[in-house]
């Protein structure tokens, strides 16, 4: 079966935020965001020099891979998709692009793609890898800057203009060429077969850009599948918006909603806004029966456990799939 066969049977996945961002859990200095936690750092708009100084604490000791894939099999899940690097530009794995990663600036040391990718494939589950290609808030020509874009009511913004504010000068080719391709290329070698790139967020990306990412991925992983979020039409299938729960029929289309189980993506500790089993079955009957994969996320805390509620939630689904 190719990996085409394969999603559009897949139905049911996990998706898992995780990064820096499980530290702070939402807050920063006594103030919460009320927006997703995995853009803490651009709602509060805090100085790279100081949110960077999260990765000397960040320790997840109750990381386990193994327990993570188990989980994924025991809730009825047939794939996971992963943040390898977020927005904020902290590589979860071991790279030799950016010391700005899990093993070489954290006092945890390990490469926790490198475990999930050992725990997938042991385990006979697949393996997808997020990388945000556009959105770096670490670089100075991180992308996100031309169209001027805003979030949560005009209280955020895409680029990085709070460290570095000349968004008219801003080349988003240097960031593309030195960080972004040599990045890819490292997931796309160093971590076994995976199912798909997970792209997101394009905006500032040239079609040309796109495209050479895709071509990148298939020169690598011919089979690997590459998500809309690529930008500029560049896909083998379509991501809906997020919490997109869509009335259409796709037919043969390959189409997936990513959506949460609370309201965030990254870990925020007061976020308890559960959806409950049913209402978690409910979703996903309906978006299965228009031909589309339900890829639901939970964000991990910063020791690296799922939150209770949403393990209990899960489990629950997985016994009536079962």
């Amino acid at each position: 079966m190719n990996n085409k066969e394969w999603f559009k049977k897949a139905q049911y996945g996990l998706m898992i935020h995780w990064g820096l961002y499980a530290l702070p859990a939402g807050e920063w200095k006594g103030r919460r965001t009320p927006y997703i936690g995995e853009w803490l750092q651009a709602y509060m708009r805090i100085p790279g020099a100081e949110y960077q100084q999260l990765a000397k604490a960040f320790n997840p000791i109750l990381f386990n891979a193994d327990e993570w894939v188990d989980f994924v099999k025991e809730c009825g899940m047939n794939y996971i998709v992963v943040t390898s690097k977020h927005h904020e530009g902290f590589a979860m794995f071991r790279s030799k692009v950016s010391n700005y990663n899990i093993v070489d600036a954290t006092p945890f040391g390990r490469d926790v793609i490198e475990e999930l990718a050992n725990a997938c494939a042991k385990k006979n589950v697949k393996l997808g890898l997020y990388y945000s290609q556009e959105l770096d808030w670490e670089q100075p020509n991180g992308g996100g800057y031309t169209r001027g874009w805003t979030w949560c009511n005009g209280a955020g913004v895409w680029t990085n203009d709070w460290d570095f504010p000349e968004n008219d000068k801003k080349d988003f080719s240097q960031c593309f060429e030195s960080k972004i391709k040599p990045q890819v290329k490292e997931i796309l070698t160093n971590y076994g077969d995976l199912c798909l790139i997970w792209f997101d967020t394009p905006s500032s990306i040239t079609k040309e850009q796109s495209t050479e990412l895709y071509n990148m991925v298939k020169h690598y992983q011919p089979n690997c599948l590459i998500n809309s979020r690529i930008g500029n039409g560049v896909c083998d299938y379509r991501s809906l918006g997020d919490n997109e729960v869509s009335d259409q029929y796709f037919g043969d289309e390959l189409v997936e909603c990513p959506a949460t189980l609370n309201d965030t993506w990254g870990y925020k500790a007061f976020d308890q806004n559960w959806k409950d089993a049913n209402e978690v079955i409910r979703i996903k009957n309906h978006l299965n029966e228009r031909g589309v994969n339900y890829l639901l996320n939970v964000g991990p805390d910063s020791l690296g456990r799922f939150p209770v509620p949403a393990t209990e939630i899960l489990r629950e689904v997985g016994k009536t799939l079962r």
